[in-house]
């Protein structure tokens, strides 16, 4: 079911672990960019209509607007269950903990007597805020995306997510009702890379945003990656990846059901093994089989996700080379399941989110570890965080300099413009002291 390689011995490379030795799926986010192109660009020129005409193609609906009505917001909220809102209202909670913490305060430093430089944290305008709704309900995701933007202090906020058929055309009612809990009331029935354009060019309906957060399909991190600099982006979070690191000391039954529960969100989704342990790797292939025998979504998710290129078993040496296989792959998720978990978690460089020992499993950081789960995938955790308060601010350098305090730089202000062959900045200085700097 799930692939082997075999990185022991010779067969380690001397000179760093190449990406390109490690699971990949065989579909990637610059291969889908030609597919994303021309619907971004009807999503441009058409509008409202563009989104209306994909809806039924890809969703199979038929809806005669996109934004959602104020009252099936309200009436999903009335209509949920008490559980599961008081599990909704927990997540929050302790989103809030975390993110709360996140918030950068202005700061002043002053570099001579009478010149200061401060980094003011402002934060984006407008946002739009992606919650998938392909194959699952995830109003967690509207946790995740929204309490790190109130937290930031966001001025204006917009959710989109896809239609169902199920219920006329809405997004799933449990994820109007997240909405409507967090007090956001701008949501739009639309998915995929059209959903994306639509926050980037704005329709007759929606306002244009300046940044797009959240996960998704294949196809949302690929319009993320097309529209990138129209609009800013967290991260290309596309299908998810669990890379699990561990050692004899693992529980094969932990580590399969880990394995498992990323698998089932998408048959693109990639689950990782990498460990020193023969044993192990043996204990996790039947616990896969016996696992799976007792769970939903596997002929259509979970059983091609673990069968396909993107998942496997990386064998080495020790936990040395193990460390040297989770940085070159840069797991969205990283379990870290050995003796001394935290030690070893401490020398992770790259990775989305990493839960360190056996009762830290992916599920917790899901839902309600207080994390964000809106993660990196497709191996950019070497270059880009997740989902936090700082995602959504800006930082401003204010410049304020006394006529002193600029006069005893300008030399060499002076003296870096002419070598950089840029008279006119020299000059801008000059101007100031009547042409004349004192030094130069």
């Amino acid at each position: 079911m799930i692939s082997r390689i075999d990185l022991r011995g010779d067969a380690f490379p001397a000179d760093g672990v190449d990406r390109a030795l490690l699971p990949r799926a065989e579909l990637d986010v610059e291969a889908a960019l030609e597919t994303v192109r021309p619907i971004c660009e009807d999503v441009k020129h058409r509008g409202t209509a563009a989104l209306i005409d994909y809806a039924e193609k890809f969703d199979g609906v038929t809806i005669d607007r996109v934004r959602v009505p104020a009252e099936a917001l309200t009436r999903s909220l009335e209509e949920l269950d008490p559980k599961v809102r008081a599990a909704l209202e927990e997540s929050v909670r302790r989103a809030r903990l975390v993110h709360g913490e996140q918030r950068r305060t202005d700061h002043t430093t002053q570099v001579v007597p009478g010149g200061t430089v401060t980094e003011r944290w402002v934060p984006v305008e407008r946002v739009g805020l992606y919650v998938p709704g392909g194959r699952s309900v995830y109003p967690s995701s509207v946790v995740m995306n929204v309490v790190p933007a109130q937290e930031a202090e966001v001025g204006s906020m917009a959710v989109a997510s896809p239609p169902q058929k199920e219920f006329g055309g809405l997004p799933h009612p449990t994820i109007l009702a997240a909405c409507a809990l967090l007090g956001v009331d701008e949501v739009y029935a639309a998915g995929g890379a059209q959903a994306v354009a639509m926050f980037a060019y704005g329709t007759e309906e929606c306002r244009p945003v300046s940044m797009v957060t959240g996960p998704g399909n294949i196809w949302v991190a690929a319009a993320k990656r097309l529209l990138k600099g129209r609009i800013g982006i967290d991260a290309e979070a596309g299908p998810t990846e669990i890379a699990v690191l561990a050692d004899a000391t693992a529980d094969p039954v932990h580590v399969a059901a880990d394995l498992i529960s990323q698998a089932e969100h998408d048959p693109l989704a990639a689950a990782v093994l990498v460990t020193d342990s023969v044993d192990l790797a043996e204990s996790v292939e039947k616990e896969l089989e016996r696992q799976i025998g007792a769970t939903k979504h596997v002929e259509d998710r979970i059983a091609p996700a673990l069968s396909g290129r993107q998942s496997g078993i990386v064998l080495v040496d020790g936990i040395e080379q193990g460390l040297q296989v989770v940085d070159a792959y840069a797991a969205e998720h990283l379990e870290i399941q050995t003796a001394n978990a935290a030690a070893v978690a401490a020398r992770v460089r790259n990775a989305g989110a990493v839960f360190v020992g056996a009762y830290a499993p992916v599920s917790l950081g899901d839902y309600a570890a207080g994390s964000n789960h809106v993660l990196p995938t497709g191996g950019c955790a070497c270059h880009s965080s997740g989902l936090s308060v700082q995602s959504f601010l800006r930082g401003i350098h204010v410049v304020d300099y006394t006529r002193e305090a600029l006069a005893e730089i300008a030399p060499h202000v002076v003296t870096l413009a002419d070598a950089e062959d840029l008279p006119a900045h020299g000059a801008a200085v000059r101007a100031r002291f009547d042409w004349t700097v004192p030094g130069s």
